[in-house]
């Protein structure tokens, strides 16, 4: 018991000693921290928004957060700065990742990256309300680490090394998403680029080259653009960016101007008021002075075109951005908007910089306008557009297939756009090509650049008079001359449209002070609708189902069904023509059927325009009270116009390549691999003229007889008897295919044989399908027994060829 006394006596006075030392000790701890000056010495210092200092021996860079810093908002963007280079994959250059709100908070000893959820808010001065709505929804936290240092004053010096040398872009991810295989980010071969790595009063960039490796089989598309599969490297670009001041005031979205918006939630908006607030997306604009009908702007909106371009694209892509110039006027701005080549020492991911990349995949593929926009406001601080760089060459090719080699060098020279080119087309027919490819591309560069100012696509701009908005995608308008020759000289519109100045007026017309600016909108937008102008976007043009006859992708004229026979006027001259001439001398004759696809295939978006016009309607984006219609079924007549035309594209005469022409398609050579530009046969390596026409075939079908189509045509033959439903769709296939007259043509016959048998197949598809309606469901069962039945009592007393073919579609 003594010894039990002695001990724990002993025990009571060693903890009163630490206890007693223990202040001391802290104090040691603190004095014994390393300031940032000390743990910086002799590394060197880049001073900007956010002062960093590299370490060239180490290869680390390290951070400085300033007091006020600490807590602060400010913006994070990270992207890639080099890309795969595989369309189907994505990860191109230049591509953007998510912008987000940040601050550095610090807890304990750890240093986080704080994200605010700021989808949801309370937009009042009342801070309690504030802070219910923040305490209601989650934060995310990106990254946390502890301070290498800190200074008495509350200065910290963090390692961002670990942070850069992460896949923030998920290039994992889009790997294993596209198939790719299973990569993993490899340490040991990534490191910080410090060439790419600069430092601005506004913004710090930051650049890393990670190398990712998988020890499974990689997938072919990586294969195809990589030295080595099993190591990919790209590099992944970090932006730090000083966040805009107030001064900039959010525009409200209407539904009627093609504006791209931002939604939040705002849970301090009155009871009578939407919760959601949607605000238009655009670049801070001011007028020097707002009182004047025109003036020159406070600063004005620059952008700079890809030095990587080669100097013709260059120049047409400055000159097809420029024309947004002539919608800036129209609003009321002089000088506001101008394009410029990208200064030598500036790096296109800067995000002080409104770029117009130049990217290159193996495979053409989309063009995109992207922005990094403040996320609180939706004001955007950088246009930033990747423009692939095969699409131009897609485009030469199409021209190339649909100018005849009979034609001589000064009818084909009507596409000139300037002196210099029709007098280079006059020397070499070749040329023409290009020279209609570039006035695309000048097109093209609008566009891209009309989605970075906030726009959004208007599928129906291309109906109305002059074509007028380039946020549409155009179709190239080629014209048939009364002596049979086809005319380029109207192939792409030259200019902004009448359409892309009301939506620059809307999102960025400068009002004076003692203006509403509600009401100086509205009459924006009822200017345009007093011209019959029509927005209509994505949802109601891209889908297969889409109803609205007007609203298309790549197609002219406002009607549908007229520029179709149109088109195939255009594609029947073309085929008729159509050889070796079409081809530049000197290469393989079996790249001609790559210029032959476009070409046989011309009408295929036109189809998708006239299909909508069975079961279509049209309608507006109308609000209540504006004066708008809201829906209008398009009348019998003109679906059964579209009927009879879109049968007529499945007649063998449209559908037959001349046989000659076969003479003139040798499978490839040695050295040459088919691609997506060549058509899928089943006649081993030899071309396949019956598959290529069944291919047309079925996309005339399965926009005929498409399931959520043709409930619609079924529901408005409910409501009209008078309106085509879907069993005299059904019977007019079947006329016009199974029940036509036999060509004497035995090229035609074969032809005609298989598009017989895809009429079959489409319905069978229809018949089968879960997701469609019973009635629909119901009408194409019994259109398949008709056909059975009338198949089987054809059959007799026709050649054997005939009979094996019905006998089969019937069985």
């Amino acid at each position: 018991m003594a010894y039990r006394i002695v001990v724990l006596a002993w025990l009571s006075g060693w903890f009163l000693t630490l206890a007693s030392q223990a202040p001391a000790l802290r104090a040691q701890g603190q004095e014994s921290r390393p300031g940032v000056a000390e743990q910086t010495a002799g590394l060197q210092k880049l001073e900007g928004f956010f002062d960093f200092h590299w370490d060239e021996v180490h290869g680390k860079l390290w951070l400085e957060i300033a007091p006020e810093q600490v807590g602060s908002d400010f913006l994070y963007v990270e992207s890639l700065s080099s890309g795969l280079g595989s369309n189907p994959v994505g990860l191109d250059r230049g591509q953007l990742g998510g912008e987000r709100v940040v601050r550095f908070e610090v807890m304990g000893p750890k240093v986080l990256l704080v994200q605010p959820n700021l989808r949801y808010r309370a937009m009042t001065g009342n801070q309690a309300e504030r802070q219910a709505v923040e305490q209601s929804f989650a934060k995310s936290v990106l990254w946390g680490t502890t301070a290498a240092a800190r200074d008495d004053d509350g200065r910290l010096l963090l390692d961002l090394t670990p942070f850069l040398l992460r896949d923030a872009h998920d290039v994992t991810g889009r790997l294993r998403q596209s198939r790719q295989g299973n990569y993993r980010l490899d340490q040991s071969r990534s490191a910080l680029n410090r060439a790419r790595t600069k430092n601005f009063p506004d913004n710090s960039e930051f650049d890393a080259l990670l190398t990712f490796a998988t020890d499974g089989d990689p997938g072919r598309l990586v294969s195809e653009v990589t030295p080595t599969a099993e190591a990919l490297s790209l590099h992944q670009h970090y932006s730090f960016i000083r966040l805009p001041d107030e001064g900039y005031r959010p525009r409200l979205h209407d539904p009627r101007a093609a504006t791209i918006s931002m939604t939040l939630a705002d849970y301090a908006a009155p009871l009578d008021a939407p919760l959601e607030k949607r605000w238009v997306r655009r670049h801070r604009l001011l007028k020097k002075n707002p009182q004047a009908v025109v003036s020159e702007p406070v600063e004005p909106i620059v952008y700079y075109v890809d030095r990587g371009a080669p100097e013709d694209i260059q120049q047409a892509l400055i000159e097809g951005a420029s024309w947004w110039d002539q919608a800036f006027q129209a609003a009321g701005f002089r000088n506001a908007f101008r394009v410029e080549v990208l200064p030598e020492d500036a790096d296109p991911m800067d995000v002080r910089y409104n770029v117009i990349q130049w990217v290159h995949r193996s495979t053409r593929g989309w063009s995109y306008g992207s922005s990094v926009s403040d996320p609180r406001t939706g004001e955007i601080l950088k246009g930033h557009v990747t423009l692939g760089s095969l699409r131009v060459r897609q485009d030469r090719l199409i021209f190339e297939g649909l100018m005849p080699e009979t034609a001589s060098s000064s009818v084909r020279c009507q596409a000139g756009l300037s002196p210099s080119l029709e007098f280079l087309a006059q020397l070499d027919p070749q040329s023409e090509p290009v020279d209609v490819a570039l006035a695309r591309i000048r097109q093209l560069s609008a566009h891209e650049v009309g989605h970075t100012l906030g726009f959004a696509h208007n599928f129906a701009a291309s109906t109305y008079a002059g074509r007028a908005s380039v946020m549409d995608y155009p179709a190239p308008m080629v014209q048939v001359r009364d002596d049979g020759t086809l005319d380029f000289s109207q192939a792409y519109a030259v200019g902004i449209g009448e359409w892309d100045k009301v939506s620059v007026s809307y999102a960025y017309s400068h009002f004076p002070e003692a203006a509403d600016e509600a009401v100086e909108l509205e009459n924006i937008i009822q200017q345009a609708l007093s011209k019959d102008y029509l927005f209509i976007s994505d949802a109601d043009a891209r889908p297969p189902s889409a109803a609205h006859p007007l609203a298309n992708l790549w197609d002219n004229g406002s009607d549908p069904v007229e520029e179709l026979e149109q088109i195939m006027r255009v594609r029947a001259i073309a085929l008729e023509s159509f050889g070796p001439g079409n081809l530049e001398e000197g290469r393989p004759l079996a790249l001609l059927q790559n210029t032959l696809v476009p070409v046989f295939l011309y009408h295929r978006y036109q189809l998708d325009a006239a299909a909508k016009v069975l079961g279509g309607a049209y309608y507006t984006y109308a609000l209540k009270g504006d004066g708008q219609t809201g829906l209008r079924w398009v009348p019998a007549q003109e679906q059964r116009r579209a009927l009879d035309a879109l049968v007529a594209t499945l007649q063998p005469s449209a559908l037959t390549l001349d046989a000659s022409l076969l003479e003139h398609l040798p499978p490839l050579p040695l050295g040459y691999s088919d691609g997506r530009e060549r058509f899928d046969g089943r006649s081993g390596r030899f071309f396949d003229p019956v598959a290529a026409a069944r291919i047309a075939a079925d996309m005339t079908l399965s926009g005929m007889l498409q399931y959520q189509r043709a409930a619609r045509l079924e529901a408005s033959h409910a409501r009209d008897s008078q309106n085509p439903g879907l069993g005299e769709v059904a019977d007019a296939v079947f006329e016009s295919t199974w029940q036509a007259q036999a060509p004497a043509d035995s090229w035609q016959k074969e032809v005609k044989r298989e598009v017989e048998q895809a009429t079959v197949d489409h319905l069978i598809q229809l018949a089968s399908n879960n997701r469609a309606a019973p009635s629909v469901l119901a009408v194409a069962t019994a259109k398949l027994e008709e056909w059975r039945d009338a198949l089987r009592e054809s059959a007799q007393g026709l050649p054997m060829a005939d009979v094996a073919h019905r006998r089969f579609a019937a069985q």
